[in-house]
């Protein structure tokens, strides 16, 4: 088989994986927990709810030795990270049920690092972040990234592939690089998806939403979390892609993602994800 029958060949394998796994996530309608910060609750409950999903924004401790055994998948992201959400945080990382973790700023304190660095030896199935959270995370270190730049990346997805997959190798969790081009790695093979609009970077939360949605993906193929989260990545750009055939500019983005995830079809979802192994 040349080449280029294989890559065409790949492409339906990972066009029909992607719409197998929106299609079971609107059978199924995961409930997935969700401890996020405060800046992303409203897209990251928007965009599950688009998906088929079942959001659930619990954060008490209280809550979680009830609420959490009922839940299909939980979601960390450290976004607005307190001394009071750290402890669910962790009761809520418990073995035995998916969960994924967005180390966001990683790098920014001492403090936000070594939570990260606890949470991630958790074993979550996936964590997703942009290039300079992945480099500071493998490093190891706050001090990383000497361009840090709060949430936002200095650096490109492509600059933290080989940090991905040590991360990967040494946490046993995929780790999946976000930016013009996500990567996705179990440390040994590589995963590109090349769905996505630029504009997407000018909403805020859009990666927290996105690995929200890689939450709920996972709960449905737990043991494939690479494809899983090449999929809801891929799913999601796509959203964007068609989204901004329509806007005007970032908040009408925002809206008209929401309205692409939730109206997917067959035909648009498995012509259309870009999704690759990479050599």
């Amino acid at each position: 088989m040349d080449v280029g029958a294989k890559e065409e060949r790949d492409q339906v394998w990972w066009g029909h994986r992607a719409w197998s796994l929106l299609s079971a996530v609107r059978a199924r309608a995961p409930l997935v927990q969700c401890i996020t910060n405060l800046v992303s609750m409203d897209i990251a409950a928007n965009v599950l709810l688009a998906a088929g999903a079942s959001p659930a924004m619990v954060h008490s401790l209280r809550e979680v030795p009830d609420f959490t055994p009922r839940c299909d998948a939980v979601y960390v992201n450290v976004g607005t990270l307190s001394e009071d959400w750290l402890p669910s945080m962790r009761a809520a990382a418990f073995p035995g049920r998916p969960w994924v973790l967005d180390p966001v700023a990683a790098a920014a304190s001492g403090f936000r690092m070594e939570a990260c660095l606890e949470l991630l030896s958790l074993c979550p199935a996936v964590v997703r972040g942009n290039a300079s959270e992945i480099l500071a995370l493998a490093s190891r270190s706050a001090a990383a990234s000497s361009n840090f730049k709060g949430v936002d990346s200095s650096h490109g997805s492509v600059d933290a592939i080989e940090a991905a997959k040590a991360l990967a190798l040494s946490s046993s969790a995929v780790a999946a690089v976000s930016g013009a081009v996500d990567f996705i790695t179990d440390g040994k093979q590589v995963v590109s998806v090349s769905n996505g609009v630029p504009m997407m970077q000018k909403i805020t939360a859009t990666g927290c939403a996105v690995t929200a949605l890689i939450a709920a993906f996972v709960a449905m193929e737990p043991s494939d979390a690479i494809v899983a989260a090449a999929c809801a990545l891929a799913i999601f750009g796509l959203a964007g892609e068609i989204g901004m055939e329509s806007a005007k500019g970032p908040a009408s983005l925002r809206m008209h993602l929401i309205d692409a995830l939730y109206c997917l079809d067959e035909e648009t979802v498995t012509s259309r994800v870009r999704i690759s192994l990479r050599p």
